[in-house]
């Protein structure tokens, strides 16, 4: 009789179903699906911007019947903008990406220093972590906090959302962007509470990757939309 024979044993990864050999979950595979669906999220937020965009590029120049006069007409007309109040606002959001990408490296560095922690009678000495995610948060509420005061500004200038086709545009711009931003806030919140419910380091860093890749998208977003109502007045 020959030797007898072995059974495959199964790859250490675990494939790709987001869990390693045994009950060890594949924190690896879970990221990269995580960052997969960013991308379509992403991807949805383009489309919707492009769309909007387009609108306004098409509307500013398309004129309107009048039917008083019986005669077609420009009626785009004018916004006076808070430009300091928004240019205020941008820098607040421009720091606030650079500390959610202190805070994204920081948690990949823990998760990666994480299986050095576990092994019994190492010790890598006691880090102090500085609060990057915690400022985040602080400058995203004030970054809203500071569209709201812009939004306040051009309604003491006598601008609304229905004063002309121009004003429309701003407020939906603005606003569009604000609630896409509004969501980034929950995804840190998200991430922050991560941490108060001892969720393992490696999951933390799930949550923290994307959303930081996700509010970085928000900064690159609100400067394509500052160029565009600076520029194509």
């Amino acid at each position: 009789m020959g030797h007898g024979h072995k059974p495959p044993v199964p790859p250490a990864g675990g494939g790709d179903d987001g869990r390693g050999g045994g009950d060890v979950p594949n924190y690896g595979a879970r990221l990269r699906r995580a960052r997969l669906g960013l991308i379509c999220a992403i991807a949805t937020v383009c489309m919707v911007f492009i769309s909007l965009t387009s609108a306004y590029i098409v509307r500013q120049g398309l004129p309107t019947f009048d039917g008083a006069s019986n005669s077609y007409v420009r009626d785009w007309g004018r916004v006076d903008l808070p430009w300091l109040l928004l240019a205020i606002n941008t820098a607040i959001l421009l720091v606030s990406s650079v500390t959610m990408e202190f805070a994204r490296r920081n948690s990949a560095r823990q998760a990666a220093l994480a299986p050095v922690k576990s092994i019994p009678g190492v010790s890598l000495g006691d880090e102090k972590s500085f609060p990057w995610l915690g400022i985040t948060i602080l400058l995203g509420m004030a970054f809203l906090a500071g569209q709201w005061l812009a939004w306040s500004e051009l309604h003491a200038r006598g601008f609304y959302v229905n004063t002309n086709p121009n004003s429309s545009f701003v407020f939906l711009l603005t606003i569009a962007h604000a609630v896409h931003l509004a969501g980034g806030m929950i995804a840190l919140l998200w991430a922050g509470s991560t941490s108060l419910l001892h969720r393992p380091v490696e999951s933390r860093r799930i949550v923290v990757d994307v959303a930081a890749w996700y509010w970085h998208f928000m900064g690159v977003l609100w400067i394509y939309v500052f160029g565009l109502l600076a520029f194509a007045r």
